[in-house]
């Protein structure tokens, strides 16, 4: 019994499985995909549905095993909505292999946990927060992503539908967490502050999706909807790419070059603003974009494979001393 309270006294310390890895994993597989590579990308995809099925397992073990619930959806933290968004990112991905089934599967699923964890997250209005503010953003962008890559998938008026809803919903909570977030994290913040511009670059994912959407399948919205659409895509094309060079400024004035969990979330960042701009270049009719894009891609397998190193470092390190490992869960400071 002794053996058994110390395993789940240690279970209890460690951080959480942490979505913002399939996420940046995710989306480096559909940039990989977008540009070719198939075959690093299906090796890539690997990756994330293994780290995802460790999220799902970890869940699992804290909500049965502990007998409690899992401990950020419990404090409300906008860290709760990552599993959302690493399942939206991983079904995109499953959809252009074509399992639209499993695809439609995966919407359902990240619907009912958005459903679940959106208000209790909403409901805490703290200012000064750090860049897991912008979760908020990043899952309900998601979501209308996943919608409309399936709607183009199966020529399906309610899918693109549901993702127009969830992309103007994203947008607000896009500005809520403008509102909440502390510009100071520019300098101190850990890695997660990338969210900032990463809950823009999704944004601009979801976007050309919808506009990709509206030329597969029956009538969806009119010519001055569709407009509209790609008025409001270029736009925040032009700031997910405003935001990328103020974070990259904000790097060089304060290098922070240690691993640390919050890193996953810069990863993921780069690797959608790449996978952005390719969108773009494809639903907007602006191929020039695709040369930009596929630099940023390269920069964004680069970093990955950075802090996959760190990551893999840290493990090696916690094992071998497990009594002097740091606990590196993202931190939110008060």
């Amino acid at each position: 019994m002794s053996g058994t309270s110390a395993l789940r006294t240690r279970w209890v310390r460690r951080p959480p499985a942490t979505g913002a890895a399939v996420l940046a994993t995710g989306i480096l597989s559909v940039g990989l995909h977008l540009t070719g590579y198939e075959v690093l990308s299906r090796i890539v995809l690997a990756l994330a549905c293994s780290a995802w099925l460790g999220l799902v397992a970890d869940a699992a073990v804290r909500l049965l095993w502990l007998r409690g619930p899992w401990e950020p959806a419990r404090a409300g933290s906008p860290t709760a909505l990552t599993p959302v968004a690493a399942t939206t990112v991983l079904g995109a991905r499953v959809s252009l292999l074509g399992a639209q089934r499993l695809a439609g599967a995966l919407l359902a699923l990240a619907v009912a946990l958005w459903a679940g964890l959106v208000y209790p997250v909403l409901r805490r209005g703290e200012r000064h927060r750090p860049g897991v503010v912008f979760l908020g953003c990043v899952a309900t962008q998601g979501i209308s992503a996943l919608a409309a890559v399936i709607a183009a998938a199966v020529g399906m008026a309610w899918p693109a539908h549901l993702a127009l809803v969830f992309f103007w919903l994203g947008l607000v909570f896009y500005l809520v967490g403008l509102w909440r977030f502390d510009p100071r994290q520019l300098l101190t913040g850990a890695g997660d502050h990338w969210i900032a511009g990463g809950g823009l670059a999704i944004s601009t994912l979801a976007g050309s999706q919808l506009v990709a959407a509206a030329h597969h399948g029956p009538y969806l919205w009119s010519n001055d909807d569709d407009g509209v659409l790609r008025a409001t895509t270029g736009a925040l094309l032009v700031l997910s790419f405003a935001w990328y060079g103020v974070l990259v400024v904000a790097e060089a004035l304060r290098p922070r070059l240690g691993y640390d969990a919050p890193r996953w979330a810069t990863v993921f960042t780069l690797g959608m603003t790449a996978v952005a701009t390719l969108s773009v270049a494809s639903s907007l009719g602006t191929p020039w974009l695709r040369g930009p894009g596929r630099v940023l891609l390269w920069i964004a397998a680069a970093v990955w494979c950075a802090v996959l190193a760190g990551a893999a470092h840290a493990v090696t390190r916690s094992l071998s001393s497990p009594d002097e490992a740091q606990d590196v869960r993202p931190r939110e400071p008060r």
